[in-house]
């Protein structure tokens, strides 16, 4: 009796020691994840529709907090410009500084330097535009100066964007110096990540880089998976030892 009591207690304290450990390493992740990801990004609430299927009037979102000389062709950003107003916006980024960017082909397509652009985000099934259906409302055609970005809404029906300012000196452009974050996720409600668009990935400078926020959620969620985890070890090491003593029978009565 006195070898399995001892062989308890040894395991008890192995397990005791390793619940600790798992709660110790729990924090660190959930603290550390939580504290990357409020260095890197900022939350914004979307006020209008102008980007909609892709992201909605309400809809609470995590942007990266970038430099302007890191956005690409593709992104969505956040952006404040005297000329278009004093409140942060969001638009989708379709030319940097050099491109052409003309709307629209004879498939009703946007073109970059001449390439047609496939843009499934403009529809909420994320299929390609059906024959014969513009991706302007409007034609134009805008030269992007060097240090500029060229940007559009998704709801390209009812969004005031660079179309509108097309008469402005830098043909409706925003500079690159003014763009305060790129838009990575939808986190209410939880739509999830914002893909880079592949059609752009073949035009000179690609796409940007997926941001840090998948690994800093799964950096949280591991952390609270092994602080519940290790907290739940002694009470749940405690009821199998009590069951254990009730099931146990005395030497004298066997």
């Amino acid at each position: 009796m006195s070898g399995t009591g001892r062989t308890d207690d040894g395991r008890g304290r192995l397990g005791g020691v390793l619940s600790n450990l798992a709660v110790a390493v729990g924090c660190v992740l959930f603290l550390g994840g939580s504290a990357w990801a409020a260095v890197v990004y900022k939350p914004y609430t979307v006020p209008t529709s102008s980007m909609s299927p892709t992201v909605n009037a309400g809809d609470r979102v995590l942007a990266e907090r970038v430099d302007g000389d890191e956005v690409r062709r593709g992104d969505v950003v956040v952006f404040t410009d005297e000329v278009w107003g004093a409140t942060p916006m969001v638009k989708r980024v379709v030319g940097v500084g050099g491109d052409t960017v003309a709307c629209c082909d004879e498939a009703g397509r946007l073109t970059v330097d001449g390439d047609p652009i496939e843009e499934p985000y403009l529809r909420a099934d994320g299929t390609a535009s059906p024959a014969g259906t513009p991706a302007s409302g409007k034609d134009f055609t805008a030269k992007v100066p060097e240090g500029s970005l060229f940007l559009l809404g998704d709801e390209r029906t009812s969004s005031l964007d660079s179309r509108v300012h097309l008469e402005d000196t830098d043909q409706g452009a925003v500079p690159r110096s003014a763009v305060q974050a790129r838009v990575d996720a939808v986190v209410w409600p939880m739509n999830g990540m914002i893909d880079r668009p592949e059609a752009f990935a073949a035009l000179p400078g690609g796409v940007s880089a997926v941001g840090p926020l998948p690994l800093q959620a799964g950096s949280v969620g591991v952390g609270v998976l092994l602080i519940l985890g290790g907290a739940a070890y002694g009470p749940l090491a405690a009821l199998s030892a009590r069951r254990g003593r009730r099931t146990r029978v005395p030497a004298g009565d066997r």
